[in-house]
């Protein structure tokens, strides 16, 4: 549960991240870590008066964790709420998802290596694409937008860069997202191709974040793995629509 005060929230989020670095973190504890990360930054996007608070008290190293997960979550919070509205407005019921278990972080890792070797598209936007999309496939279901697939594609662009796969299958979809991003700028313009992907200046925003939290220390990686499908406030667990 995120602390209900700036001190709390910087405690705990100091924690965490440190957590999610330091390479003898048992696999529990890490586990614990990400989730936490997810709840203050979640915390601190709807309790925007916070946040420089909480930047002033959390130590210097990270700070800079805090500044740009804060700039990522509040884009995408941003964005979704723009797209409910384009949508004709918010539900108080979940979609129609089933939340699974998703594959493991080493095997998910060899997929988006694989797909880079493949393409030259750098992993870490390919994991910060199928994180932001659906958790790293947690999220069974079709979008807002009719979206398909842990990396959400639209049936029609499926068919462009698809080559014949399966839209649900993770290996083939990894691809695809590579597909997509090299046809339209990767690796040399990752901005133009993230807007090719979602043409939303703020999802491109949050994914590059996200990627490059994942260059500068690859195990931001494996905090990320263990955030969870929320909607809104209310947890959807794994198991959920099933």
């Amino acid at each position: 549960m995120a602390a209900d005060s700036p001190a709390g929230l910087a405690a705990q989020i100091t924690e965490a991240e440190r957590a999610i670095r330091n390479p003898s973190t048992a696999a529990a504890d890490l586990a614990r870590a990400g989730q936490t990360q997810q709840l203050v930054y979640g915390r601190l996007s709807v309790r925007e008066e916070w946040q420089t608070e909480v930047r002033a008290l959390v130590p210097s190293d990270v700070q800079p964790l805090v500044e740009a997960n804060l700039r990522a979550v509040t884009d995408l919070a941003r964005q979704a709420a723009a797209d409910v509205a384009a949508h004709g407005g918010a539900s108080t019921e979940p979609p129609d998802w089933r939340i699974v278990a998703p594959p493991p972080p080493t095997e998910l890792l060899a997929e988006y290596r694989a797909a880079e070797a493949a393409t030259g598209v750098p992993w870490q936007y390919l994991a910060a694409i199928h994180f932001v999309e659906t958790r790293m496939g947690r999220i069974q279901g079709n979008s807002i937008a009719g979206a398909q697939g842990p990396m959400q594609f639209i049936p029609s662009t499926w068919e462009i860069y698809g080559e014949g796969g399966d839209i649900n299958n993770t290996h083939d979809a990894i691809l695809a997202a590579a597909r997509l991003l090299r046809t339209n700028g990767a690796p040399s313009d990752m901005a133009s191709a993230l807007y090719s992907y979602n043409p939303s200046n703020r999802y491109v925003r949050a994914v590059s974040v996200y990627a490059e939290q994942i260059m500068a220390d690859e195990r931001a990686y494996l905090g990320y793995y263990h955030w969870q499908v929320y909607f809104g406030s209310r947890l959807l667990p794994e198991g959920y629509g099933t």
